[in-house]
C-alpha cells in the first residue's frame, strides 16, 4: 500500500464499524463503505464517505477494512471479491485487514485463499479492537495486530486514526489470539462482577455501594469501571451483543487445544455464556449474564 495514499474500504458500519469509519474520514482518509442496511450508509454518506453498491466494488482500494460479527460473514462478504481478483490481480501491496473476532487459525486459512486468489498481491492482516463503542466512536480502541513488521509500519497511521494503543503481536492469527485472550478477561471478570452483585443484593448490600470500594482496592478494574455501572443499574440495553462472548472464549479453547493449555476459566465462561443464550439473552449487553446469574439463582432456591 501507498504509504500517502490515505484510502480505504470498509465493510459493515455497525455499532463498532461506523465510529471507527468515521474517525478515518475525521483522519482524512478517502472512505468507501459497503453494509447490509441502508440506514447505516445514509449515516456514513453524511460525513463524508461513499457508498458503494457491493463489496467487489471495493477491489481497486489498497486497503479494504472488514468489521463483520465473525470470520463466516467476512468469508461470505468476500466471496465475489475473490473471484473478482482471480480474473483482475489486485495492485500488489494491497491489504485486507480482519478487525473483527475471530478464529486465529480460521484467519490464517482465509489468508491462504486470498493469496491465493490475488496472486499473492493482497496479504491479510488480522487486527481486532477492543474498547467497545465508547473506545469507537472516541478513538481510543485497543489494536492487536497480527502482521509482518513490514506490513504492520504500512498501515499504522490507518490503525492510529482508531486507537490510541495499537501493537504488533506476532504473524498472521496472533492479533485473534490476543483479543481471545482480552475476551477471557473481559468475560470472565464480567461474570465474577455479576455473581458478586446477585450476591450482594440478595445479602441486603447496595451493589453501588460494593462496586465503589472495591474499585479502590486491588479488585479494581477497566471492566469494573466500564461495564459495572450497567450491572449494579440492570441496564442491558447492547452496547455489543452478548451472544459474541461465547463465540469469542470458544476461541479460547480452540487455541488452547492447538498448544495443550488448560484453561479452566475459559471452559468455565463458554459453559455460563452457553447458558445465556439458552436463556434468549444473546442480543442484550454483555451485562445481562447478571440476568442469567439471576435466573440460575432462582432454579437453585427454587423461586
Amino acid at each position: 500500500m501507498d504509504k500517502h495514499r490515505k484510502e480505504a474500504g470498509f465493510v459493515g458500519l455497525g455499532l463498532m464499524g461506523a465510529p471507527m469509519a468515521a474517525n478515518l474520514l475525521k483522519a482524512g482518509w478517502t472512505v468507501s463503505g459497503w453494509n447490509r442496511s441502508t440506514s447505516a450508509l445514509e449515516a456514513f454518506e453524511s460525513l463524508g464517505g461513499a457508498r458503494v453498491a457491493a463489496v467487489e466494488d471495493l477491489r481497486d482500494a489498497p486497503v479494504i477494512i472488514f468489521m463483520l460479527p465473525d470470520l463466516s460473514y467476512i468469508e461470505d462478504a468476500a466471496a465475489a471479491l475473490l473471484a473478482a481478483w482471480s480474473v483482475k490481480r489486485p495492485a500488489a501491496g494491497t491489504f485486507v485487514v480482519v478487525m473483527s473476532s475471530v478464529s486465529p487459525a480460521a484467519v490464517q486459512e482465509f489468508g491462504a485463499r486470498v493469496a491465493r486468489a490475488s496472486g499473492g498481491n493482497a496479504v491479510v492482516v488480522d487486527a481486532p479492537v477492543s474498547g467497545g463503542t465508547k473506545g469507537a466512536v472516541e478513538g481510543t480502541l485497543a489494536i492487536m495486530a497480527g502482521a509482518s513488521e513490514e506490513d504492520f509500519q504500512s498501515l499504522l497511521p490507518l490503525f492510529s486514526a482508531m486507537g490510541s494503543t495499537v501493537r504488533r503481536l506476532g504473524p498472521l492469527g496472533s492479533g485473534s489470539l490476543a483479543k481471545a485472550c482480552n475476551q477471557l478477561i473481559v468475560g470472565t471478570t464480567t461474570a465474577a462482577l455479576a455473581e458478586a452483585a446477585e450476591l450482594a443484593e440478595r445479602s441486603g448490600m447496595d451493589v453501588d455501594a460494593l462496586y465503589g470500594v472495591l474499585g479502590g482496592g486491588l479488585a479494581g478494574s477497566r471492566v469494573l469501571e466500564v461495564v459495572g455501572p450497567r450491572l449494579a443499574a440492570k441496564e442491558y440495553e447492547p452496547t455489543g451483543p452478548a451472544k459474541f462472548m461465547h463465540k469469542d472464549l470458544s476461541f479460547v479453547l480452540e487455541s488452547a487445544a492447538t498448544v495443550g493449555a488448560a484453561v479452566p476459566m475459559a471452559s468455565a465462561g463458554v459453559g455460563l455464556y452457553a447458558e445465556l443464550l439458552r436463556q434468549g439473552q444473546g442480543d442484550r449487553d454483555l451485562a445481562v449474564v447478571r440476568q442469567t446469574i439471576s435466573n440460575l439463582s432462582d432454579v437453585a432456591s427454587g423461586d
